[in-house]
């Protein structure tokens, strides 16, 4: 096991992010990526110390996907086996992905240790998806984890739908676990259907999960047209998704994710948080690749703001 993890102030809220590091394979060449190392490095860059938790394979591809992390400055707890790195195929149609996803790789096997007890105990917030939980050893080894987690922490579910690689038991067990719930609207198509909740509007949808649940905030994002954010106690933020001109997508939802977690955690308002997760997400879109530097100032793409 591999730990870059320096000291930190206790001060700064502690991000955890469960599951799958990997290499996207884009027409125009590799990519580190996986939607919780992506989250770790957007909730790192707007102000919380994080840390992407995932395995790599004993390999050359495991080598320089270690190295792609800890030059972009992401802390990670990085288990290494005898499984291959994975790499993802990812086809580009007009500039959405489209990935391929390969079973039997080194983040399907993720072994519970007591490090990783030890970091979830001490988290703030924690980011998981379905997909890593696809193998029975990843599945029992993070649904352990957060079982861990402290009561007061921020547990986000980011659904994160891939292919085949997910159940509604596994969706209602990893439910059960969140505080926080982010799909987007062709999840939320799907759900309906599996929930048999049909009927509903996206709004009723979204609140029928948050009552159910017991969710503080329930995340609907609409690709090109919109974002809502619906909050336990009533409130709710809408922001138009701006048009941005779009190298490609991969990862903005992970930014939104991260930026998202990080600004509530620091204390920004939902309407603050909301604002600049879109802008972060946007900024991404305008990039090659999920983990783009940070410009200062940051562009505000958020014109078209209804609450």
């Amino acid at each position: 096991m591999i730990t870059n993890n320096p000291e930190v102030s206790q001060k700064t809220p502690q991000v955890l992010a469960l599951g799958e590091l990997l290499w996207d394979m884009l027409p125009t060449g590799k990519r580190a990526g996986g939607a919780p190392v992506n989250f770790a490095y957007h909730a790192m860059m707007n102000g919380t110390d994080s840390t992407a938790v995932s395995a790599l394979g004993e390999d050359s591809l495991g080598d320089e996907l270690l190295e792609q992390a800890q030059s972009a400055g992401v802390r990670t707890i990085v288990q290494r086996n005898a499984w291959p790195t994975s790499t993802v195929e990812v086809a580009l149609k007009e500039g959405i992905p489209e990935y391929t996803i390969v079973r039997g790789v080194a983040w399907d096997h993720l072994l519970l240790t007591r490090e990783l007890i030890n970091a979830v105990e001490q988290a703030d917030a924690i980011c998981y998806g379905t997909l890593a939980l696809r193998s029975p050893e990843t599945h029992d080894t993070i649904v352990e984890l957060l079982k861990h987690a402290k009561p007061s922490s921020m547990r986000f579910f980011d659904i994160n739908l891939r292919g085949d690689h997910y159940s509604k038991e596994l969706i209602e067990e990893l439910l059960g676990y969140a505080t926080v719930f982010k799909i987007n609207d062709a999840e939320l198509l799907l759900l309906r259907d599996m929930f048999d909740i049909r009927d509903s509007s996206d709004e009723e949808a979204c609140r029928w999960f948050m009552k159910e649940f017991d969710l503080d905030y329930v995340i609907l994002t609409a690709g090109s047209d919109f974002s809502t954010i619906f909050a336990r106690g009533g409130q709710t933020s809408t922001i138009a998704t701006p048009h941005v001109e779009v190298a490609d997508t991969v990862g903005a939802g992970d930014s939104f994710s991260g930026t998202f977690t990080a600004r509530i955690l620091l204390g920004d308002s939902l309407a603050q948080a909301h604002r600049k997760a879109v802008n972060t997400a946007a900024y991404v879109c305008t990039q090659n690749g999920a983990w783009p530097e940070y410009l200062t100032p940051m562009p505000d793409y958020t014109t078209a703001v209804v609450d």
